[in-house]
């Protein structure tokens, strides 16, 4: 949070399509760096101990991965369209999901695969009741407070408080569907409104409306470096190998 406020909320980076610079710090030091880097780190070591499965994380089967990012996808879309966002430019529709999806990425493991499922497999170790309930609150909670850091309007009391129960539909699909690509997909589209809505109440949306080369070489850098952390970290293959001892747990 505090990175976030010292590379986002102080100088308000997403209402500002005109620095690309803070735009670039914040995306490669909180959201690759701790979010993304960091979380992998945190569950490759998690799993390769034992206290989590792969499948807990969301980082299970490649079937179930292209499953939920079908699912997420087609869900995604159509809240998206449901909301009736400000504007359907396709180009301004690319630039927005490629800014909102590297912050999407980093919240989706923070909140959902690292707390959500290390909380869960706590919760079940103690015989709490209804584990999954539990560790839905508390990442939907988590990932509302997380918007004090963030510009305005994101972190205002009655936004934070919107975006916990926001955060829930983000975790259905999680403990559902176990697909971290899925989840990331979905909360995009709902973040992609959010700041679309922003933008255009502030008079912002202009600057989106011409293609932002760096804007969508970030994203998809973002999704690579996921993409070759989990192939080399928590795919099932890769788990085995570095510790062929450990019986990986699915629940």
């Amino acid at each position: 949070m505090l990175a976030t406020y010292l590379l986002e909320g102080l100088p308000r980076t997403l209402l500002r399509p005109e620095a690309p610079g803070f735009r670039l710090a914040y995306a490669l030091v909180v959201n690759a760096g701790v979010g993304v880097i960091g979380s992998m780190w945190i569950l490759r070591r998690a799993v390769t101990a034992g206290m989590l499965s792969t499948h807990q994380t969301g980082f299970g089967s490649d079937r179930r991965a292209a499953v939920g990012v079908g699912v997420g996808l087609l869900l995604g879309a159509a809240l998206f369209v449901a909301q009736q966002p400000p504007t359907l430019d396709p180009v301004v529709l690319i630039n927005g999901f490629s800014q909102v999806v590297v912050v999407s990425t980093a919240e989706t493991l923070v909140c959902w695969a690292v707390v959500g499922a290390s909380l869960e497999t706590a919760l079940r170790l103690r015989s709490v009741p209804l584990p999954q309930i539990w560790a839905a609150i508390a990442a939907s909670a988590l990932f509302g407070l997380y918007h004090f850091a963030h510009s305005p309007p994101f972190n205002s009391l009655r936004m934070v408080l919107l975006l916990s129960v926001v955060g829930l539909i983000t975790s259905a699909f999680f403990f559902t569907v176990r697909s971290v690509y899925g989840t990331i997909l979905l909360h995009n589209f709902l973040g992609l409104f959010g700041v679309l809505d922003a933008l255009a109440r502030q008079g912002h949306l202009a600057g989106l409306q011409q293609a932002a080369a760096s804007l969508i070489a970030t994203a998809v850098g973002t999704l690579l470096l996921l993409a070759m952390l989990h192939r080399a970290w928590l795919h099932p293959h890769a788990v085995r190998r570095t510790n062929p001892a450990d019986t990986v747990r699915t629940s």
